[in-house]
């Protein structure tokens, strides 16, 4: 895919304001053009518009939270703040795949050459203290985050060159690449934060203060650890934009957090919180029978999930030297009996994960495309193989537990590549001395009866592999310090991958402390079809990129493929309503359910 030349970059970025081209200000924009909804829709088609306001909606957490600043690397953030207290620029629709509609922006201005965007704020649109959002707001906000915010944030917004308010009420983003498609949408879906609140204060600290925001609901309670409320502002200045209509239904919203899954469950079918989005097989199996839901208090359901699963593995760890060598990482892979664990853990409901792109049209399948083989084919000398020559797929077994075979192959690779059995058992590697022994580390209890078989087959084959429970703030505390050997791990996507991708697999972010590049990868191959990738310029350009990248990353072993399951597990309180129609890449809780009005009083019977 080719890039501007780096001259005709630079001249488009440095031409007068006066000599850039606009087309029409827009309320709407989409990453190929197509938009679902005019411009005079009056809401989006999986909302209910007359659905009742009122209640309070119960939901539940696990583990605990010491943070109400979302946007930054320390601490724990509470659930619901990012979503329920503030506001983006545009807002993405749930049924399409990657357009955004007016919200803080009523209309914006992309420049004909693409090289910069204006944003044109609603003048309502206020605070809730009162104090008008304004372009400084905006400009302060892109600063801050890509300053002191998370990682992920300078990853995100990497191509963005300047920021500048124009006018109170409108700011103009210029850019680094003309060519970067996704650049506008992305800088749409930035949430704006208030610079007079963050004055004075520590942007970078955790606070447990509810801050200034402007989205439609605010923070009433805080039960550091344990509890957090939201209250519906009823005077939003968001209301009636046709983008929220149908929206916001509950008066409030209340989390409570709970240790592990177990006291969860157990709480929702006592009435204590609302709606159980079940992701244990087993239990959405077995453990829904108590009375509400025999009685038909809790409604049970599936519903069908669209959007692309990503790639939930058990992740290596490429920073410690016991992973750096392919071999090993692809030999381990043999020792996880999927088809077995599926079986007598979750009834064979799932299936087995292969793609980095699973259930959507962007995972790799059979042998590359010429159009994918003409984008490999400059990388070849530094990519597997079998890119080029194989399709990828896990190990996999008739699933009677007999998995003799497979560790017969998992032990003739580590011999292969040098790995010999000592004294106790566990292999070293003859000439680097490299142990095959390490951690496995984990804040979900749950994943302990899958990991179990797979340690047990690890030492079959002369690995040690020990398995730890963590709590979830301890957890993340060493996810991003990147202190781990292996764990488990999920690497959502949606249906237009762009500049997130930097984030999760780029040899920039894997040495950045609090970055998502979990695995540290540092390969330039990888780094090349990422660039490809964030530059693809039509829907068709995307996909084959993403193939791409996807058989690279497949093909390196960084990751042993866990399952997926290509529906939502609901369970739900009665009292509770959706709308007929509900988007198949999220069912949008939070956004678009209601309470149910007290149903109308019988009249006496006449006597």
């Amino acid at each position: 895919m080719k890039r501007l030349p780096l001259f005709v970059a630079l001249t488009l970025l440095t031409l007068p304001a006066t000599s850039t081209a606009f087309a029409a200000p827009r309320s709407a924009i989409s990453l190929y053009g197509d938009l679902k909804y005019p411009a005079n829709f009056t809401h989006f088609s999986y909302v209910n518009p007359d659905a009742p306001k009122g209640g309070t909606l119960k939901l539940s957490a696990i583990g605990s939270f010491d943070n109400l600043n979302p946007y930054i690397i320390k601490g724990e953030a509470a659930e619901g703040v990012d979503a329920l207290t503030n506001v983006t620029l545009m807002t993405q629709s749930y049924d399409e795949p990657f357009s955004m509609y007016a919200q803080l922006a009523d209309t914006v201005d992309l420049a004909d050459d693409r090289a910069s965007m204006t944003f044109h704020l609603n003048p309502k649109a206020i605070w809730d203290d009162g104090t008008p959002i304004t372009a400084d707001d905006v400009v302060w906000t892109f600063t801050t985050l890509t300053k002191d915010g998370a990682p992920f944030y300078r990853a995100y917004y990497a191509d963005v060159a300047t920021a500048k308010a124009v006018n109170a009420h409108s700011v103009t983003f210029t850019f680094k690449t003309a060519t970067n498609r996704e650049l506008p949408l992305i800088l749409a879906q930035m949430p704006i934060l208030p610079k007079h609140y963050w004055a004075n204060k520590s942007f970078g600290e955790t606070t447990l203060t509810p801050p200034v925001a402007a989205g439609p609901y605010k923070i009433t309670r805080v039960v550091a650890g344990r509890s957090i409320e939201f209250t519906r502002n009823p005077h939003w200045w968001g209301n009636d934009l046709p983008t929220n209509v149908g929206r916001y239904n509950f008066d409030k919203i209340v989390y409570t957090y709970y240790r592990d899954q177990n006291v969860a469950l157990e709480a929702f079918f006592a009435g204590e919180f609302d709606i159980q989005q079940e992701s244990v097989a087993k239990l959405w199996q077995t453990a829904y029978t108590a009375p509400p839901v025999m009685d038909g208090r809790i409604i049970k359901q599936e519903i069908a999930n669209t959007r692309p699963v990503g790639m939930q593995a058990f992740i290596y760890n490429l920073r410690r030297p016991v992973f750096q060598d392919i071999a090993v990482r692809k030999a381990l892979a043999y020792a996880f009996d999927f088809d077995w664990e599926n079986k007598q853990f979750a009834f064979g409901s799932y299936q087995r994960t292969r793609s980095f792109f699973e259930n959507s049209d962007l995972a790799a399948t059979g042998l590359p495309s010429d159009k994918e083989v003409a984008l490999l084919s400059p990388l070849k000398d530094t990519l597997p193989p079998e890119v080029f020559t194989a399709a990828y797929q896990p190990p996999t077994t008739d699933g009677s537990g007999n998995n003799r075979a497979h560790l017969k192959t998992a032990a003739d690779i580590l011999e292969s590549a040098g790995y010999k059995l000592g004294k106790d058992g566990i292999r070293v590697h003859e000439k680097t001395g490299v142990r095959l022994s390490f951690e496995f580390v984990d804040a979900n209890p749950a994943f302990e009866r899958w990991i179990l078989p797979f340690t047990q087959n690890l030492k079959r084959i002369g690995v040690e592999c020990r398995f730890r429970v963590l709590d979830s703030s301890q957890y993340i505390n060493r996810m991003q310090k990147f202190d781990f050997d292996m764990t488990t791990s999920v690497f959502a996507q949606s249906d237009s991958p762009g500049n997130e991708q930097r984030e999760y697999w780029t040899s920039a972010k894997a040495d950045i402390p609090g970055s998502r590049n979990y695995i540290g990868i540092k390969n330039p191959a990888v780094d090349t079809l990422v660039d490809h990738l964030i530059h693809a310029q039509t829907r068709e350009e995307l996909v084959t990129s993403t193939r791409a990248l996807d058989r690279v990353l497949q093909w390196n072993h960084y990751v042993i493929p866990n399952w997926f399951y290509n529906k939502w597990r609901l369970a739900w309180w009665n009292r509770l309503d959706h709308p007929q129609h509900l988007s198949g890449t999220t069912p949008a809780i939070l956004d678009t359910w209601w309470i149910k009005p007290p149903a109308p009083a019988k009249e006496k019977a006449k006597k």
